[in-house]
């Protein structure tokens, strides 16, 4: 953790993974570098994934080695969804975090990295190891971490079945994301009052999405209940475009640090660079 109480991590690899139009390279790089001089502790900045699947990340490569983290107190985390992919990221000195989506609905992990659960957990021990001989860590996001829409079984017995094959392989961070959205606060609250005590090892966080009625409620539940890591995107834009047709919104950064603020929980935001990443963030979102 960090000078924040909380983990804060800005995703706009989330906001632009889904996007229509192709944000062009420098427009990514410009925005990015703005967004590491705001205070965040994690800059969730890109994929190496297929770029046939995802083609807004196919210049992922070229926009880390464009980054400027010489002065920035922030660390970049990539997402990966293979071994080639995590092969792919571990060859950057910049990045410090590589993310794995595990979903916990045997449905989604299909969809959404076309492999069994137990094919994916192959590769997280594979990633697993290579982080380990390259000084990265891993990343562990539990997708569809408070139940599906397929229909597939979920309960705590599920979370805590995958968080302990997770912990028994050394994985420190596992975050629990509301992939679409339908993740109600008694859900969030349940999920992680029945991991938090028993990892105390662990940082747990969530991926919340949100839209303007209920991220509140969400944001709430989860300080209630422990969370240490927030995941969000400047103006709440973004969601897995695997997951269904229309993306379900980010928590939006700006109401979580309104939020926090309101509250007098510390964080080292800035707030004036952030509201500067904002306006950018209109132009590059249109």
């Amino acid at each position: 953790m960090s000078d924040n109480k909380f983990t804060l991590v800005e995703c706009p690899r989330d906001a632009m993974q889904g996007w229509k139009n192709f944000i062009s390279t420098t427009d990514k790089i410009n925005y990015l570098n703005a967004l590491l001089s705001v205070g965040f502790d994690v800059l969730d900045c890109g994929s190496f994934v297929s770029a046939k699947a995802i083609p807004q990340m196919a210049d992922t490569a070229e926009v880390i080695a464009n980054l400027d983290i010489q002065d920035s107190k922030t660390k970049l985390l990539v997402i990966v969804a293979n071994e080639r992919g995590a092969e792919e990221a571990v060859k950057f000195d910049s990045i410090s975090f590589l993310g794995f989506p595990f979903s916990i609905s045997p449905s989604f992990q299909m969809r959404n990295t076309n492999s069994s659960l137990e094919e994916s957990f192959e590769r997280v021990k594979f990633i697993q190891a290579l982080c380990e001989q390259h000084g990265k860590q891993l990343v562990i996001y539990l997708s569809m971490g408070f139940g599906n829409p397929y229909g597939d079984t979920y309960g705590e017995d599920i979370l805590l079945h995958w968080a302990n094959q997770m912990t028994a392989l050394g994985i420190r961070i596992i975050s629990l994301a509301d992939t679409v959205g339908l993740a109600t606060p008694a859900q969030i609250s349940s999920a992680l009052q029945s991991l938090i005590p028993v990892y105390p090892e662990v940082e747990f966080g969530v991926h919340l999405h949100a839209d303007s009625l209920n991220w509140k409620p969400k944001l709430e539940a989860a300080l209630a209940a422990g969370c240490q890591r927030f995941d969000s995107a400047i103006k709440g834009i973004g969601g897995c475009p695997m997951a269904q047709d229309e993306l379900v919104g980010n928590m939006d950064t700006e109401n979580m640090i309104g939020y926090f603020q309101e509250k007098n929980i510390p964080t080292s935001i800035d707030i004036i660079r952030l509201q500067d990443c904002s306006k950018m963030a209109v132009q590059i979102f249109q």
